[in-house]
């Protein structure tokens, strides 16, 4: 497998924590807590209503002309599992709230089609090959599937929880050769830690192009190094004789 953007290889966001191992490399892994209890709603998607996005700097590129409106592939409503109550006013609720993972408001994820692809519906189970640019909503690019040319297209496993949710969740309903923008809030991405480039409780936005996918990693595997040429074998030299000389030849009787 290709090198993984640091940037994506993370554990996710404390709403969709997981506890399935990871494959990914060591450093990049990270230990979340698992707040509230999550439930996903029916996907805006089916509607004819148009998602209401963040507001983006102008520095993102716009998107082409012709491409959907903003569609919702689904919404998480949290449902706390205990209720606060008899705050002190030397307390602060809302801190209290977002401490203890209490906070209920609804997360969606968003996403615009900017170029429907004719190539086959993404599947489970697979191994996906993605083009990427992320930015920040203040237009700042903070990572690029360009930037790493050893490993362009990021290559990864959809099903081994690789990447964040907000990523591995959103290539729903594409089809390969189709490019996507996805509008992913900070509990999808990397919540309130701090990542390089990326500010605490950033909500993200990725536009993605699905290249391929398939049963196994594309990645190519490495040649197996030559195999160095044996030295040609030489008969050993026999050892020399050790037979006995032989006897000397007795010399002719002079005749008397």
């Amino acid at each position: 497998m290709k090198p993984i953007s640091a940037l994506l290889l993370l554990a996710f966001a404390p709403l969709l924590a997981q506890t399935a191992p990871s494959t990914t490399k060591p450093a990049i892994a990270a230990t979340v807590k698992k707040p509230a209890t999550a439930t996903a709603a029916t996907s805006a998607a089916h509607s004819a209503a148009c998602a209401k996005l963040p507001e983006l700097s102008p520095k993102i590129p716009a998107v082409p002309a012709g491409s959907t409106c903003a569609r919702t592939l689904y919404t998480l409503t949290p449902s706390a599992p205990v209720k606060l109550s008899d705050v002190s006013p030397m307390e602060n609720a809302a801190s209290l709230r977002e401490i203890f993972g209490l906070e209920t408001s609804p997360i969606s994820l968003n996403y615009i089609d900017t170029k429907i692809g004719t190539g086959p519906l993404a599947a489970p189970h697979k191994w996906y090959s993605v083009h990427y640019t992320g930015y920040l909503t203040d237009g700042t690019v903070f990572d690029s599937s360009s930037k790493h040319p050893e490993s362009d297209p990021f290559v990864f496993e959809v099903d081994k929880h690789q990447v964040i949710a907000g990523w591995f969740t959103g290539f729903g309903g594409m089809h390969v050769g189709g490019k996507r923008r996805l509008f992913i809030p900070s509990q999808l991405a990397y919540g309130a830690r701090n990542q390089p480039g990326i500010p605490p409780k950033s909500d993200l936005v990725f536009d993605i192009e699905l290249v391929a996918q398939s049963d196994t990693d594309p990645t190519p595997k490495p040649p197996a190094p030559p195999i160095a040429p044996q030295a040609p074998i030489t008969p050993a030299t026999p050892p020399p004789s050790t037979a006995p000389a032989p006897a000397p030849t007795p010399k002719p009787t002079q005749p008397q």
